[in-house]
């Protein structure tokens, strides 16, 4: 089986030349196309995740020979959580080669967030497949890049912060209210309202309701730590 032009340069882009581009071709198809029995990139997303979540433990603990279990726990959600693995999507033009069917097409399906992430992790299922750990970990390495240096930054969460506040001041937990919706339909923004018991209150306006919670916290807590 011979790849695409657009696929063979995908490929260059992954840095990984495949012996068996089957496997490249099938973790770029989403489930929308492969209603002719062709296999889609589920199965190999499962994979996928889980050789993420190896490299990753592995660079974390090479990385900082002394961090505890309780500091590396965030760092490795912030690295392997589908935000992370969509932005590198986006990065090496993974989007413009998906297999996608009509639907999935006129929705957006090239720009969705969840299926780039899912279809990264599939992407590095393929090599894993392909050539072994070695060559999966190389390229996620690469493909990664200083996001593994700079993941203290990332992995902060302003909601568990926001919580512990509130808690420390003898408050309930603070609540998330979405108070509206803008953008089209295929690429919404959600507007997401961090609330305390007192009343106080910080809005933010993200791609994702988890986005819009974490700004909305940070942006409360900013407000909090002025007083």
């Amino acid at each position: 089986m011979k790849l695409s032009s657009d696929m063979q340069g995908f490929a260059k882009r992954l840095g990984h030349e495949f012996t068996r581009p089957e496997l490249l071709i099938r973790a770029l198809t989403h489930g929308s196309f492969s209603t002719s029995g062709k296999e889609d990139y589920q199965r190999l997303e499962f994979l996928g995740d889980r050789v993420l979540g190896l490299v990753m433990s592995e660079a974390l603990l090479e990385a900082d020979a002394q961090a505890t279990v309780g500091q590396l726990a965030p760092r490795f959600n912030a690295l392997v959580r589908k935000e992370a693995c969509a932005q590198v999507a986006r990065e090496i033009g993974l989007g413009t080669v998906l297999k996608l069917g009509r639907s999935e097409m006129l929705t957006g399906g090239r720009r969705k967030e969840a299926l780039l992430g899912d279809a990264m992790e599939a992407v590095i299922a393929a090599v894993y497949t392909d050539a072994g750990f070695d060559a999966a970990r190389d390229m996620v390495r690469r493909l990664w890049g200083d996001r593994i240096k700079t993941v203290e930054a990332d992995a902060s969460d302003p909601k568990s912060a926001l919580q512990e506040w509130a808690q420390a001041r003898g408050m309930e937990p603070p609540s998330y209210q979405e108070r509206g919706r803008d953008g089209p339909d295929h690429a919404p923004k959600f507007r997401i309202a961090a609330v305390l018991q007192n009343g106080k209150e910080a809005e933010a306006l993200a791609g994702s309701k988890r986005q819009a919670e974490q700004q909305a916290a940070a942006t409360l807590l900013k407000q909090l730590v002025k007083r």
